[in-house]
């Protein structure tokens, strides 16, 4: 291993890998009170309002894999990420990490411990850094944090190795970030989030501030370095090409709730739910293949008054009866493969396609 490598690496937990996965999430659920001012609500006798921004979702990451959710603005997934990172909690639902719920750490101690193997990619990295202060102190800023140098020669030495990691100049940390441009400042986020040796990495669209050139140069980055120091990405999209070069797992979400989940390969070979081959279809089909597209119709409903039963039928073509009254369950339709579908469940998508 390099002297960078050495600098930067996570402290290895095997444990997480052979006991179960890294990180598990289970019924996470956040309301967000939207309701007009209290004289306005006793004036008017209007009631209180909530908007679902996410309902029930689960998953689970194993050590070491790439987990993606995706789908349209505004379905939840960013407000999924800053639960996972303890920006905000949850109004329902646990986040365990490593076998521990987060929310039941005992000491401050001990929270702090759990807090040091996270780290956040944001997706603006301009807003994300601090303006009035050099590069080699935002990234120092997690090092003492967490204490993990001795003296201030030490910190020196590390900010100099992560610069170098990410492809930058140690030089480089004597500059402000309004010097670099949009690829060198996520560069330079990157840098921050690995210096104090996360394990788990969430990554909030951290390309979708970037040019097309400068995004490929990023992902390639974070892929090298996942290979490099065994990390474990939660990462957000909302561009599939993005999300199949990354994943190992993709999760579909659709008005906070996760609809599909299932293997990189198998989500884009096979997909299942209606919603995820309406995105799907949506891809420019760069090969000419003539294959039948149905393109994305309708506008997504909204949060605050979601439609009953299942919250796609409105703008699905398979939707029947039981569509518009039963919310779907999350159910395995293949190995490792899970959707929330009615049509999917009776068998009623397959014989469409057939009939095509």
């Amino acid at each position: 291993m390099s002297q960078a490598a050495a600098t930067a690496a996570p402290s290895a937990t095997t444990a997480a890998a052979e006991d179960g996965p890294l990180v598990r999430i289970d019924g996470l659920t956040r309301y967000f009170d939207v309701s007009k001012p209290f004289l306005n609500r006793v004036i008017e006798k209007a009631p209180k309002q909530y908007l679902r921004a996410v309902h029930d979702v689960s998953f689970s990451i194993n050590a070491g894999e790439t987990f993606a959710l995706v789908g349209e603005s505004g379905c939840g997934k960013s407000t999924v990420a800053r639960m996972v990172a303890g920006l905000i909690q949850p109004s329902a639902g646990t986040v365990v990490f490593d076998g521990q719920d987060r929310a039941a750490a005992r000491s401050s101690a001990e929270e702090r411990r759990i807090r040091r193997r996270f780290q956040m990619i944001f997706q603006d990295p301009f807003a994300s850094l601090n303006p009035r202060w050099r590069v080699d102190r935002i990234i120092a800023e997690p090092i003492r944090a967490f204490g993990l140098a001795a003296d201030a020669q030490e910190i020196d030495h590390r900010v100099a190795e992560l610069l170098k990691v990410v492809k930058l100049d140690p030089a480089d940390g004597a500059k402000f970030p309004h010097e670099f441009s949009g690829g060198q400042r996520q560069r330079i986020a990157i840098a921050r989030a690995l210096s104090n040796k996360p394990e788990f990495i969430i990554c909030d669209e951290p390309t979708s501030a970037l040019d097309v050139s400068v995004q490929a140069q990023i992902l390639n980055l974070m892929r090298d370095l996942q290979d490099e120091f065994g990390l474990t990405y939660l990462f957000i999209s909302h561009n599939l090409a993005v999300v199949r070069h990354m994943a190992t797992r993709i999760g579909v979400m659709y008005l906070g709730k996760l609809v599909e989940d299932a293997p990189s390969r198998d989500l884009f070979a096979n997909p299942r739910h209606p919603y995820t081959r309406m995105l799907l279809d949506a891809v420019p089909d760069i090969d000419m293949t003539g294959r039948a597209r149905t393109p994305v119709k309708g506008e997504v409903p909204n949060p605050i008054n979601p439609p009953p039963g299942c919250t796609f039928h409105p703008r699905c073509p398979w939707a029947f009866d039981r569509c518009t009254v039963e919310e779907p369950m999350l159910k395995p339709v293949a190995p490792a493969h899970f959707a929330s579908c009615h049509a999917v469940e009776d068998g009623r998508i397959e014989t469409a396609a057939e009939a095509e």
